[in-house]
């Protein structure tokens, strides 16, 4: 017997895809709160089931992982920009890709470029000015792309180009954006934005092919028995032999410059915003920093051992996951908590409802970073939380996500203090990631 689980009515046409639009965020906490584990709504003429118990996301993404896929709509304006790089690809490409990928993230060659990343914040920290005003999403943007263009592409671009990068990211965003419109027509229909995105597409694609002529000819001239490990190398030496078309390290450098560093930026945005609103989490940060590093540079070493400062960064994940919302599609009719999902349905995992779900969470819309303590983690479901998704397809860059944050954490944490100056509560834009509508603007104090 088929049974189909409880949901909001949609009105015609756009289902429930207006209201998702409005506040995709109130709107999947509303469905949690109201249906518990699994729930159905339409999304324009998607059928889509929110799935929010933590042992059916654990079936989904790890434990039966093999039916189900990255659905089929994330083909349309994602595929155009991200094509079959590694967020998208599936099957035997992705596997090899994957493999590829995987000496670039190995943790100890990541641990021995720690100091690259203390240098870049460094370079930033330079241009602040005690008592100045600060955007810090574009302060954290700029310094994570740095970072990511070094470790993973093996390069370091100008101030001037590095911001023209910086400028091309919002039309993307705007792109996905939820529109119930959108939702409700096909992918070929022209809509407003379309042509930012594409020309935004185009340009990043021209600042990557200069990167990749840029680097094909030092790689040409380096000692073959010392062979750089950086993505961009290892692809480039895989596209000598014959191993990879222009078209998949064009889609693996756009993945790895766009995916690569949104995701921290975001991290460390909300990070400071929560730090800045709650003065004793906050005070017992600098003091942990204060006590490792003593006034110097931090080292990886420093960097492991900041305990509380590791628990920060994931509270803030916990309230704003920079990925609100993963999205399944299964590969055949499959039973999840008891009702039967087509597999004409998109499967919806949504991290912003479970991390904010009193079923999983004591007073969930605290920030209190003493529930990572380990003896509180090992209490709650595994897939109560779940920022780097999970499974075979986890993020490859979970394990640099973290010594990022940390080491940029603890070199400006040591110097400054950020006071937010912008307006509460704060306003999200929901695109492919959960950004501030209105960036965020801090008070830079020099302690």
């Amino acid at each position: 017997m088929v049974r189909t689980p409880p949901g909001p009515k949609g009105e015609p046409v756009f289902g429930s895809s207006r209201r998702y639009a409005r506040d995709p965020f109130r709107f999947v906490t509303g469905l949690e709160a109201a249906y518990g584990g699994v729930s159905r709504f339409e999304m324009g003429p998607l059928d889509t089931y929110m799935v929010t118990d933590p042992s059916e996301i654990e079936r989904v993404l790890v434990s039966e992982s093999d039916r189900f896929t990255k659905p089929a709509f994330q083909d349309d304006a994602l595929g155009s920009l991200l094509g079959q790089g590694l967020l998208l690809s599936e099957g035997e490409t992705w596997q090899r890709q994957r493999k590829l990928a995987q000496p670039a993230f190995d943790m100890r060659r990541l641990s021995g470029m720690a100091d690259r990343i203390v240098d870049h914040t460094e370079t930033r920290l330079a241009e602040w000015d005690d008592g100045e005003q600060i955007n810090v999403e574009e302060e954290m943007t700029t310094v994570t792309i740095d970072v990511i263009l070094d470790l993973m592409m093996g390069v370091e671009l100008s101030r001037q180009r590095l911001d023209h990068v910086r400028e091309q990211l919002e039309p993307l965003g705007m792109r996905f954006e939820p529109n119930p419109v959108r939702f409700a027509l096909p992918e070929w229909v022209p809509m407003p934005g379309d042509a930012e995105f594409d020309a935004a597409v185009d340009e990043l694609e021209r600042v990557i092919d200069e990167i990749v002529t840029e680097r094909r000819a030092e790689i040409r001239q380096e000692d073959s028995t010392d062979a750089p490990m950086d993505f961009l190398s290892i692809l480039v030496r895989a596209q000598e032999a014959g191993d990879q078309t222009d078209r998949q390290l064009r889609d693996e450098m756009m993945t790895m410059l766009l995916a690569g560093h949104d995701t921290t930026a975001l991290t460390l945005t909300y990070t400071w915003y929560l730090l800045s609103q709650h003065p004793e989490v906050e005070r017992r940060l600098h003091e942990e920093v204060d006590a490792v590093i003593d006034g110097t540079r931090p080292t990886v070493d420093d960097i492991r051992d900041l305990e509380y400062t590791e628990w920060v960064i994931k509270e803030a994940m916990r309230l704003y996951p920079p990925v609100y919302t993963i999205f399944r599609q299964p590969t055949e009719p499959v039973e999840v908590g008891g009702y039967t999902v087509p597999d004409t349905a998109s499967i919806m995992l949504p991290q912003w409802a479970v991390h904010r779900s009193d079923r999983y969470w004591d007073d969930p819309e605290t920030f209190d970073p003493e529930r990572w303590r380990p003896e509180r983690v090992r209490e709650r479901p595994r897939f109560a939380y779940f920022p780097f998704g999970g499974g075979p397809r986890h993020c490859i860059g979970k394990h640099l996500a973290m010594l990022e944050a940390r080491s940029i954490i603890a070199t400006t944490a040591s110097r400054y203090r950020l006071e937010f100056e912008g307006e509460t509560p704060l306003e999200l834009l929901p695109t492919l990631t959960a950004h501030p509508r209105n960036g965020m603007p801090m008070r830079v104090e020099r302690r």
